[in-house]
């Protein structure tokens, strides 16, 4: 029985919080995120057990109101996101012991870590959640511990307006949810997740728009997705692994839990797919133009989130359309992407965070020639690079090319829907095949100018590699990067997950152990190579590049980020909507010995400035109107609770 290292697990993020809440001591800190080391071990063992003997355990808890009870159920679903949420967690309390120590006040230390337990023990009761209560309980719980975290430098300008996008949109996911719950208990009279296989047809499209919007503004789905460039930057580097590791996987696991309990309908996975591929594409388009690399890799997030949806989308089409072979690819695909995000963004967020930690900058045109000076972090970060940038044998390559099988086995749709169905699946491989290739340019601009080249500014110069707890916390999710890659296959089978899902080929998961082997003995036949038969005799020149004729290289001839994604701000102009202003002053009045001038490219915020704020503007003019109801006369505020009772009387008698 492995109930037991369930309890024991969450018992112990439980002592680590309340340690942590209770005593401001460095030992205190250690001891809680040690106990968190040990919890995710745990829960990482019951996983696995749990995902290879393919048991479902329900656990009836506490009821103290019917129908509102605390009930919970653990499945291959649950049990893979559980693992999930424990493999990041392991790297990111091992980095968590140094990172949080950078802190002054010892009251803040001690709360950022039983902040960072309790959210971490509501995403994993989230996810282990049988009924709509016990879900939305927890959600809101994850979601108020997260926001703490995100205003956690409450005395930095930009925490401030994070902290307010993130509640907001935070707000607006819940009450969609909460609206869905409700309809499922005013229908079947349960908030059990098996009764939504009770709901008529109507009542289901209803239930599944209310759910996915509020499952898609929390995954940071475009349009949905302004809060997590503003939320990632603003919270500390190890809580930023956690809410894009994890916290964006935990609203996929919510839509996964509903759609797999249903018949969904060909339009679902129509408009699953759409989204998934405007926010792949849109995701990785902003990534580029970004100079702040935790901003950047918040955007990469959204990138990855609607690859996600894009699997998701393709089973659901497939589904409907009784392909169930490419069906179960398409959620493999997604299911794996999501294991596979979570670990090299982790990786990403916490190499990130000791770059920042080092330098004191998160603008990349700051940085440069690091890997002289912090050689393991750069290391850790070429790793997160190549698998987010899906190069072979990386995690991020299978479930790509997972993804990209789907596609080109769509061929076997038929229907009356097909051509339309072929044509949609056209223009989302178009943009999917795009997304890949410009997150691969992403991560060679990110890296290189980053680590290689000369350091721009005197933090880069004087920056020295991380203590060796931060860099274990790294290779932990670096190492499972390449494992799960190398593995895959294997995994799958272990697993008892289906390997094939078709009769040809090229629908199976791609086996990269022997790919692997391949590369390795390349690599080392060049070395090899090079070693032996390179010139190992006579006197050797060493020489600075050629720098057009000047005399000394300096870093401001460095390729910038800004003259590195400038191109790309030219072909997607439209997107960027870019707008280009200068001004000039003359010393003479015949304008033309040249004295001073300056030149600005600016980035329309589209969202942000076409789709946010007026609707912050209208609903401020309303507000504005609503409070001039308030007269300060007695009946008046009578008459308005008669019709607020009026109204809810309606209200229960139409939902009754």
């Amino acid at each position: 029985m492995s109930e037991p290292l369930l309890t024991g697990g969450l018992a112990l993020l439980l002592l680590g919080t309340a340690l942590s809440f209770l005593y401001r001591s460095k030992n205190c800190r250690t001891v809680s995120l040690g106990l968190t080391f040990l919890s995710s071990g745990l829960l990482s063992a019951f996983a696995a057990g749990m995902l290879y003997g393919g048991r479902e355990v329900l656990i009836e808890s506490y009821s103290f109101l019917s129908p509102l009870e605390f009930s919970f159920f653990i499945d291959r679903l649950s049990a893979g996101f559980v693992l999930l949420i424990s493999l990041v967690t392991l790297g990111v309390s091992l980095y968590s012991i140094k990172y949080v120590e950078d802190e002054k006040s010892e009251g803040r230390k001690s709360l950022h870590v039983a902040l960072m337990n309790l959210f971490i023990f509501s995403m994993l009761l989230v996810v282990l959640s049988a009924n709509g209560f016990s879900f939305l309980f927890f959600w809101e719980l994850m979601s108020i511990s997260s926001l703490f975290l995100v205003i956690y430098e409450y005395e930095k300008p930009e925490s401030g307006k994070a902290a307010l996008f993130y509640f907001i949109m935070t707000s607006l996911s819940t009450v969609f949810l909460f609206s869905a719950f409700i309809g499922l208990y005013t229908r079947t009279g349960s908030f059990d997740f098996r009764g939504f296989g009770l709901l008529s047809p109507e009542a289901l499209s209803w239930t599944f728009l209310s759910l996915f919007f509020g499952f898609a503004i929390k995954a940071g789905a475009v349009p949905f997705h302004k809060w997590l460039p503003y939320a990632h930057p603003a919270s500390p580097s190890n809580i930023s692994a956690l809410m894009s590791g994890v916290m964006l996987k935990v609203a996929i696991y919510g839509l996964l839990r509903f759609l797999l309990a249903v018949e969904p309908e060909l339009w679902w996975g129509v408009l699953v797919l759409a989204f998934g591929s405007f926010s792949a594409l849109l995701g990785v388009v902003y990534a580029l133009k970004e100079n702040d690399i935790k901003r950047m890799l918040a955007y990469s997030s959204i990138e990855n989130v609607g690859l996600i949806l894009i699997g998701i989308g393709l089973y659901l089409i497939f589904r409907v359309s009784g392909l169930a072979g490419l069906a179960g690819l398409s959620l493999a695909a997604a299911g794996f992407h999501c294991l596979n995000h979570a670990l090299f963004k982790s990786l990403l967020f916490m190499a990130a965070g000791s770059v920042v930690h080092e330098t004191g900058t998160r603008n990349l045109e700051d940085l440069g020639g690091l890997v002289k000076h912090m050689p393991q972090t750069a290391l850790l970060f070429l790793i997160g690079s190549v698998s987010i940038a899906a190069l072979p044998p990386m995690n991020g390559f299978v479930s790509e090319l997972m993804l990209f099988q789907a596609f080109f086995s769509s061929s076997a749709l038929a229907g009356a829907e097909a051509p339309f169905l072929k044509v949609l699946l056209v223009l989302s491989l178009s943009a999917f095949a795009l997304t890949s290739a410009l997150a691969a340019t992403l991560f060679v601009k990110v890296f290189g100018i980053t680590f290689l080249a000369k350091p721009r500014t005197e933090g880069a110069e004087r920056a020295r590699e991380v203590p060796k707890l931060m860099l274990l916390g790294q290779a932990i999710p670096a190492a499972l990067c390449i494992l799960t890659g190398l593995f895959s296959a294997r995994l799958f089978t272990l697993f008892g997950l289906p390997v094939g899902f078709g009769s040809g080929a090229e629908a199976e998961v791609p086996d990269m152990l022997f790919v692997g082997g391949i590369l390795m003995v390349t690599y080392l036949l060049v070395w090899l190579s090079v070693r032996n038969f390179g010139p190992s005799s006579g006197p050797r020149v060493c020489k600075e590049t050629w720098g057009c004729g000047g005399l000394a290289q300096h870093p401001s001839m460095e390729y910038s980020p800004a003259g590195f994604s400038e191109p790309l701000v030219v072909i997607f102009k439209k997107i960027y909507r870019t707008q280009l202003s200068s001004s000039r002053s003359f010393a003479d009045s015949q304008d033309c010995v040249f004295e001073h001038g300056t030149a600005e490219i600016r980035l329309i915020k589209f969202f942000e400035e076409y789709l946010y704020l007026p609707v912050a503007q209208a609903v401020d003019r309303v507000s504005m109107k609503v409070a001039g109801l308030q007269n300060g006369r007695l009946d008046t505020y009578v008459l308005y609770v008669f019709l607020a009772v009026i109204a809810l009387m309606g209200f229960t008698r139409w939902f009754a």
